[in-house]
C-alpha cells in the first residue's frame, strides 16, 4: 500500500534551498538571448523565496519551539540537519528581501552585459539559504564555497580590466580563507570526532586538558577563515576594491554575502564559547572586540577619504561588519540579550542601507558630467562586446557573448530631484540619527550595554571604547556622505540624467524596508532579543539532539518535529 505524504509546515525549511536552485539549473537549457524570460523565472523565484521565508519568520516566532528537518530522515548527528531558529529565521527572509531590489535593478540593463546572470544569482541565494540554515560545519562549507563560486562569475559580470583585477584579488582571498576553513575543520573534527554543531555545543564544556588546546587552534582557525570572508581588519582590503568594481545588482547582494562570515562567527562562537560554556567561556571574546573596533576605524577613516560613493559605500559595510563582530566579542564577555538584540537589529537595517547606496551609486555618479576619458573607455569596451557577440555562435547552454541592450522601461520625470531624496534618507539612516532604523540598533546596543553593567555582569572596560568607537564611526559617514551629497547636488547640474524606474524603484523597496522596521521597531526588536535569548541559552543544542527521525510506520499525518527547549 502506498502512503500518502503530507507537505506539513516542517518541509517549509528545505524550499529556500531548492527553489532558487531548480530555478538557477532550469535557467541554464536557455541561452541569454532569452534573459527576460530568465528575469521573469527569476522574480517568480524570489518572490517564492519572500513568500517562504515570511512563514518561516511567523513559524520562529510564534513560541520558544525550534524547527528541525532531517534529511533522508537519518539521526542526528549522523545525517544532514536543516535547523530554524530566529537567527536563521531572519537571515533568510533578509536575504529573499534583498534578493528582489537586486534583480528589478539587474532588468534596467546589467543583466544583458555578461553570461548567467540569472543562474549565478539563483545560486548565490542558494549557497547563502544554506549556510544559515545547516546545522553542521562541514555542509556550511558546502554552502560557502557554492556561494562563493557564484559569486566569482557574478563580480566578473560587465568584464572590463577593473573587474578582472578586483576579481582575481577576491577569488585568490577566498580560496586562501576556505583553505583555512578546511584546515580549522580538520582539528575540530580530529579532536571531538564530529562536525555537528549541536553536539560539538555540548562536547565542549567536557573536553580534556589535553583536547582543548587543539580545539582552541582549531576554532581559531575557522575564525580567521569567517573573519577573512566578513572583511574584518587587517584582511579587508579586498572589499572596497571588490565592491566597486562590481556592477551596482552584484554589489547590493554581496553586502549581504559579507554578513554571511558575520552570521558564521556569531553562530559557532555563542554555541561553542558561551560566557556559562564552563572552560572554554568567553574564549576570543576579546581578540573579536579588538579587531572588530580596528575594522569600525579603519572603516571610518576610509569612508572620509576616499572621493567615490561606491568606494565610500564599500568602507561603511567595513564599519557595519567590524561593529558587528565587535558586538560578538562583548557578547562573548557578558554583553547579555539586549544589546546582542540590538546588534541583530543593527545587522537587518545596516545591510539593507548599504545594498541600497550601492544601487544609488551608478545614478548619483550619472548626475554628473562624466570623466571623457571613462566615458571613451567605457564606450570602446562596449563596442568590443558587441562586436565579439556578432562574431561568435550561440551554444546549446548561451556560451557566446551577449550584446547588451536597452531595458524596455519609463525614464523618471523630476529624476534629480528624487535621487538627491532617497541619497539624502539612506544618509541618515547609515549615520544613525534618530528616529531612524540605524539609531535604533545603535541605541539598543548601549542600552543593553548599560543596562548589563548595572546588573554586575563581566563587561571589559574596552566595551565602553567600543560604544565610543560606534558613535564616533556614525559621525565619520554622516560627514563623509553629507560633503559628498553637497557636491553632488548642490552645484548646477547642466546635463539632466536619464534614470529609469527600474533603477529607482529597487532603493524604494528598500527604503520602504528601513522605513516599516522604523515603524515597526517594537515588533522587529522582540524578534531580535528572542533570538539573541536563543543564543545565549543554549536553546539550540539541546533542541537539535533531543529529534528522532521519524518512523515510517507509525508516522502520524503531521510530520513536524518541532522540539520545545
Amino acid at each position: 500500500m502506498i502512503r500518502s505524504v503530507q507537505l506539513t509546515p516542517e518541509h517549509l525549511l528545505i524550499a529556500p534551498l531548492l527553489i532558487p536552485l531548480i530555478a538557477g539549473a532550469f535557467m541554464l537549457f536557455y541561452d541569454d538571448r532569452r534573459r527576460w524570460m530568465k528575469f521573469g523565472l527569476g522574480l517568480i523565484s524570489v518572490l517564492a523565496m519572500g513568500a517562504v521565508s515570511w512563514q518561516l519568520l511567523g513559524r520562529a516566532g510564534e513560541d520558544a519551539l525550534l524547527r528541525v528537518y532531517l534529511l533522508g530522515n537519518w539521526p542526528v548527528p549522523m545525517g544532514i540537519v536543516l535547523v530554524l531558529d530566529r537567527l536563521s529565521a531572519m537571515m533568510v527572509m533578509l536575504t529573499a528581501f534583498l534578493a528582489l531590489p537586486a534583480l528589478i535593478y539587474a532588468a534596467a540593463g546589467w543583466q544583458g552585459k555578461g553570461q548567467h546572470f540569472h543562474s549565478l544569482f539563483q545560486f548565490l541565494l542558494f549557497g547563502m539559504n544554506g549556510a544559515f540554515l545547516t546545522g553542521d560545519i562541514f555542509n556550511l562549507f558546502v554552502f560557502f564555497e557554492v556561494m562563493l563560486a557564484a559569486s566569482y562569475g557574478l563580480v566578473l559580470h560587465g568584464s572590463g580590466a577593473a573587474r578582472i583585477r578586483a576579481g582575481l584579488h577576491y577569488i585568490a582571498i577566498n580560496l586562501t580563507a576556505s583553505l583555512m576553513f578546511l584546515i580549522g575543520v580538520a582539528l575540530i573534527y580530529g579532536v571531538t570526532g564530529t562536525l555537528n554543531m549541536a553536539e560539538l555545543s555540548q562536547l565542549v564544556p567536557h573536553l580534556t586538558t589535553a583536547e582543548r588546546p587543539l580545539f582552541h587552534v582549531g576554532a581559531a582557525i575557522l575564525g580567521m577563515a569567517f573573519v577573512t570572508k566578513a572583511a574584518i581588519w587587517p584582511l579587508c582590503f579586498w572589499l572596497p576594491r571588490t565592491y566597486t568594481a562590481a556592477s551596482p545588482p552584484v554589489a547590493a547582494i554581496l553586502a549581504l554575502m559579507s554578513k554571511v562570515g558575520v552570521y558564521a562567527v556569531l553562530r559557532l562562537a555563542l554555541l561553542f564559547f558561551a560566557p556559562q560554556g564552563g572552560a572554554s567561556a568567553g574564549f576570543g571574546g576579546p581578540v573579536l572586540l579588538t579587531f572588530g573596533m580596528a575594522t569600525m576605524v579603519y572603516g571610518a577613516a576610509g569612508v572620509l577619504a576616499v572621493d567615490g560613493l561606491a568606494r565610500k559605500a564599500g568602507h561603511i559595510a567595513l564599519i557595519s561588519s567590524g561593529t558587528l563582530i565587535a558586538a560578538t566579542g562583548v557578547a562573548l564577555l557578558g554583553g547579555g540579550p539586549r544589546m546582542l538584540g540590538g546588534a541583530l537589529f543593527y545587522l537587518a537595517g545596516s545591510t539593507m542601507a548599504v545594498s541600497a547606496l550601492f544601487l544609488i551609486d551608478e545614478m548619483v555618479t550619472r548626475s554628473n558630467e562624466a570623466d571623457p576619458e571613462d566615458a571613451a573607455r567605457e564606450e570602446a569596451e562596449d563596442a568590443a562586446r558587441i562586436a565579439a557577440a556578432e562574431e561568435l555562435e550561440w551554444g546549446p547552454m548561451g556560451l557566446g557573448a551577449v550584446e547588451d541592450d536597452d531595458a524596455p522601461a519609463v525614464a523618471l520625470p523630476g529624476s534629480l530631484v528624487t535621487v538627491g531624496t532617497l541619497f539624502a534618507a539612506l544618509a541618515a539612516v547609515l549615520a544613525g540619527i534618530p528616529p531612524f532604523a540605524g539609531f535604533i540598533g545603535k541605541f539598543a546596543m548601549v542600552s543593553g550595554l548599560i543596562g548589563g553593567a548595572s546588573e554586575a555582569t563581566s563587561v571589559p572596560p574596552v566595551a565602553w571604547i567600543f560604544v565610543f568607537v560606534l558613535f564616533a564611526s556614525g559621525f565619520a559617514v554622516l560627514l563623509a556622505l553629507l560633503r559628498f551629497g553637497m557636491a553632488r547636488f548642490w552645484v548646477a547640474i547642466e546635463d539632466r540624467p536619464r534614470i529609469l524606474v527600474l533603477e529607482i524603484a529597487p532603493v524604494a523597496i528598500l527604503l520602504a524596508g528601513l522605513l516599516m522596521m522604523t515603524l515597526l521597531a517594537d515588533r522587529a526588536m522582540t524578534l531580535t532579543l528572542t533570538a539573541a535569548d536563543g543564543l545565549l541559552e543554549g536553546r539550540y543544542a539541546a533542541t537539535v539532539m533531543a529529534v528522532r527521525p521519524v518512523d515510517p510506520a507509525a508516522a502520524p499525518e503531521d510530520d513536524s518535529r518541532d522540539v520545545a527547549p
